[in-house]
């Protein structure tokens, strides 16, 4: 548990990505973590915006019914693909 003290009250601040712990009453806090904003469907990009993963889990979904969506993401992956391969990101 760390330098919290167990049956004591504490209130949770959130600064930028960080949070804090203060016991009801005092004025110092403790650093107790970090928010992240975690893609739920990537779980190795940890501050990615899950807002637009949904995005693109759902423009995946639809291409798989949609002939014209389904082509232009094949397309985006083989600029992708190329783009890594030859190290050309900046175009």
């Amino acid at each position: 548990m760390g330098t919290l003290v167990p049956n004591t009250k504490y209130i949770y601040e959130r600064v930028d990505d960080k949070v804090f712990a203060r016991r009801e009453g005092d004025t110092e806090r403790i650093l107790i973590g970090y928010d992240y904003n975690r893609d739920p469907l990537d779980y190795r990009n940890y501050l990615s915006d899950p807002n637009e993963a949904q995005l693109w889990h759902d423009i995946r979904q639809e291409a798989k019914n949609n002939l014209t969506l389904h082509e232009a993401l094949e397309r985006v992956k083989i600029i992708y693909y190329l783009s890594k391969e030859h190290g050309d990101s900046k175009t």
